[in-house]
């Protein structure tokens, strides 16, 4: 096998090493053996390209021709003209399935469904960043730089999976890069011979081990390889957009056991309450005595990194004929049996089971799996609530003010999960949480201030147009700008929750539906509800309601006096509340009870969604990569010109006298340029011998490298003078010679300004002085011949 064939095999393997990354991102697995096998053909096009030989962008483009067919065949066929090539309706069809790929990555949690437009994704993305590399390391024979779509990559995946198992990622794609730098090495190494022979550094000096080109390689790579290790951690991350969606999720659920994947509730939640139609959900009958008060739990939202709250990854069992205690609950707190049957819509398809909490069993058909720490239900293997009917027992708890006011310290173990709170987190959150709680004599009279500061005395607006929000400032913009809806509401009390001790954590689901005349409760989309759960040991998790105009104030909450904390129980959970509100957007007769039980008008809750609301469009999105993409390879490119350059000057050439002149020129041209690099001026009033001489002298050149440069500088002379030039063989070794003891003897940052920064790369410029000064030149001499006959009589 050819070192280059080699090299293609290598760097083909470099990106499928790579591509391991994005496995914990998608299930199953399988798309990367069709990745895999796709990029293996996109090779193996490059390898014939290049035996033909075509030139390098030919090649360039056969392989790209050969992808996109690939891609046709596989997820366009039926759009193909004969199946095959691709036409205009075929790239239609390959731009719905990236928005529907697009609209999966919104809509699901890691780890993502592999759908057609999450596989075209994937395998597509790999199939590219498989041709940037063959393109860099093989056809353009710079195996360093192809370290950078490897690393854009790497980092995107690391940036999107949370999952314990990155650094085993990072090491496979670290493992690639390496093993194609060492193939290039290697393919260098069987081309240019002696040049890696060891070479004293002095007469009878001590072998130098790996010359400067070895060891040169070897920095890239590590620094290379630093910077991969560096970007994932460095990088903010990755929110909003098409990227919103990727919540904490797990592996599809396999027996008893596991993590599984499941649709995202914010943006399911979002979605639901902008609507302009209110479609039944969930058709509901239940035994409680007060639907006012029946929520529809879905799933908690228990990990809090400071910027949103997504659900933690948790281990799933199979689903137990009777639910266990619910967690901290007491025997001495008041609590009845609730039955409810509950029937979904056909077209409703949700990943998690909504139900009353706390349930203490469920009745469904279906492969579904329980999390005990939640106490919810997800559909395992595909399942969902797409036209279930279900029955669900569940438990009204319904504790006293007195029991909440003197709950008892929770675990510790319970209390550092559930009020942990990021160092990122802005300081007026918590600083604005002390302010609204000053004076509390308890935990319960803290909480039921923050419900009361959002719902009623803070002079906050219920708004569904208002962004979710994204960023470290989201909480922050939320409490500056007072408006928002129950994502906003709920997401700030609980985090408000946490910086006082008070464990806490958000819920999603439903809030109460409307009652029907047949005794059923209709739930609609816009009935999607979010709502803060704080912890109190002796009665478990405590649902509180602090989103103004949207679902009912609990009992043990609601105030009987402006400013007072203190509950009357005799009071209902629709029980007034006299407590003054800033609010703008009301009347001034609509009271705050009024407006926590939605009996005012609010014009923004049937409004329709915003095109920002679900992210920038994907070709924004592909601007944006390639400006990033852009900003990466921008400090490169004099590093990039000076390989290009001397791969050129150096390479191969005809053996006419014309062709052996200009290849010696080019070669001492390179030669000049090297020693450029590292500091000595070019002096183009010197001859060639003297320019030779003046190199050998300032660069302190070992004896093996001053023979090279006299060598070259006799050729060119020789073609200069010389009635017919002569051909002298190994001029190019005798250039990389001399670079390589250059490299061998200067400083380490002479060495980093010579590969990153090379003074001769400023011969672009000239070049392009030149070019546009020649163009300047033809502009003008060709206004007279145009002018001239406009001005000759008839």
């Amino acid at each position: 096998m050819s070192g280059r064939a080699r090299l293609a095999l290598t760097a083909a393997a470099a990106t499928l090493m790579a591509s391991c990354a994005l496995l914990p991102l998608v299930s199953p697995k399988t798309w990367l053996f069709q990745a895999a096998f796709l990029v293996v053909i996109q090779t193996g096009v490059g390898a014939a390209a290049r035996r033909v030989p075509l030139a390098r962008p030919l090649t360039v483009v056969a392989q790209a021709l050969a992808g996109l067919l690939m891609l046709t065949l596989v997820f366009a066929r039926g759009h193909a003209i004969l199946g095959v090539v691709p036409g205009p309706d075929t790239f239609r069809h390959f731009a719905d399935l990236l928005q529907q790929g697009s609209e999966d990555v919104s809509r699901y949690a890691i780890p993502a469904p592999l759908s057609d437009g999450i596989r075209l994704m994937v395998v597509g993305g790999v199939l590219v960043v498989g041709l940037v590399v063959d393109t860099l390391a093989v056809t353009y024979r710079s195996a360093a730089p192809a370290g950078l779509p490897l690393l854009a990559l790497y980092s995107v995946a690391a940036g999107l999976s949370d999952g314990p198992g990155d650094w085993l990622w990072f090491l496979v794609a670290a493992a690639g890069y390496l093993m194609l730098l060492l193939a290039e090495g290697r393919d260098r190494i069987s081309q240019w011979g002696r040049v890696f022979g060891g070479v004293s550094r002095a007469p009878g000096g001590p072998e130098s081990g790996a010359v400067a080109p070895v060891r040169t390689g070897r920095r890239i790579g590590f620094a290379v390889l630093g910077v991969a290790l560096f970007v994932p951690f460095a990088m903010p991350s990755i929110e909003g957009g098409l990227l919103a969606g990727a919540g904490a999720g797990g592996g599809v659920g396999n027996g008893n056991g596991g993590t599984i994947s499941a649709v995202n509730p914010l943006v399911s939640l979002r979605d639901s309450l902008n609507v302009d139609e209110d479609r039944q959900v969930l058709s509901v009958r239940t035994t409680s005595g007060d639907v006012s008060d029946l929520y529809l739990r879905i799933v908690s939202l228990d990990d809090f990194d400071g910027t949103t709250w997504k659900p933690a990854q948790r281990h799933i069992t199979a689903v137990p004929d009777t639910f266990p205690t619910p967690a901290g609950l007491s025997g001495d707190v008041k609590r009845t049996t609730v039955r409810t049957s509950i029937s979904a819509a056909d077209w409703y398809a949700q990943d998690w089971l909504p139900m009353p909490y706390p349930p203490s069993g469920v009745k469904v058909a279906g492969t579904w799996r329980y999390e005990p720490v939640g106490m919810t239900l997800v559909g395992d293997h595909g399942q969902n609530t797409r036209g279930e009917t279900y029955q669900v027992t569940s438990l009204d708890v319904q504790p006293t003010a007195e029991q909440l006011a003197a709950a008892p310290q929770p675990p510790p173990a319970l209390k550092k999960e559930y009020t942990e709170v990021p160092s990122s987190l802005p300081s007026v959150v918590a600083r604005t949480a002390r302010e609204i709680t000053a004076g509390s004599s308890s935990h319960y009279e803290e909480a039921v201030k923050l419900q009361d500061y959002f719902a009623v005395t803070g002079g906050f607006q219920y708004d569904t147009q208002v962004a979710v929000g994204r960023g470290e400032g989201a909480i922050a913009n939320f409490l500056r700008q007072k408006r928002g809806f129950c994502v906003h509401f709920s997401f700030a009390m609980a985090a408000m929750a946490r910086t006082l001790g008070i464990p806490a954590r958000v819920a999603v689901g439903f809030a109460p539906g409307t009652p029907q005349s047949d005794g059923t409760v209709a739930v609609g989309l816009k009935d999607a509800h979010a709502w803060p759960e704080l912890y109190f040991e002796g009665v478990g998790w405590t649902r509180f309601e602090p989103t103004p105009t949207r679902g009912t104030t609990p009992s043990y909450t609601v105030s009987d006096t402006p400013g007072s904390s203190v509950p009357n129980e005799a009071l209902p959970s629709q029980g007034a509340s006299t407590a003054p509100s800033a609010s703008a957007s009301q009347g001034a007769g609509c009271t705050p009870q009024l407006r926590k039980q939605d009996v005012c008008a609010s014009p923004s809750v049937a409004g329709t969604v915003r095109q920002s609301d679900g992210g920038p469009p994907w070709w924004q999105l592909a601007l944006w990569a390639a400006a990033g993409f852009a900003v990466l390879v921008a400090p490169l490119s004099p590093m990039l010109y000076r390989r290009r350059v001397r791969a050129r000057r150096l390479g191969a050439h005809d053996r006419t006298p014309a062709g052996v002149a200009a290849h010696t020129l080019a070669v001492w041209q390179e030669l000049t340029d090297t020693v450029w690099d590292f500091g000595i001026t070019p002096d183009d009033s010197q001859t060639p011998r003297g320019t030779a001489a003046r190199i050998v002298g300032l660069g302190r050149l070992d004896p093996v490298a001053a023979e090279s440069v006299h060598r070259v500088a006799e050729a060119v002379e020789q073609v200069l003078y010389a009635p017919r030039p002569r051909l002298t063989a190994g001029l190019a070794d005798d250039v990389r010679r001399v670079s390589a003891a250059f490299d061998s003897t200067a400083g380490g940052a002479a060495r980093l300004r010579a590969l990153l920064a090379p003074r001769s790369s400023v011969r672009l410029l000239w070049a392009a002085s030149a070019w546009w000064a020649g163009l300047r030149e033809r502009v003008a001499a060709a206004r007279p011949a145009l002018r001239k006959p406009s001005g000759q009589q008839g």
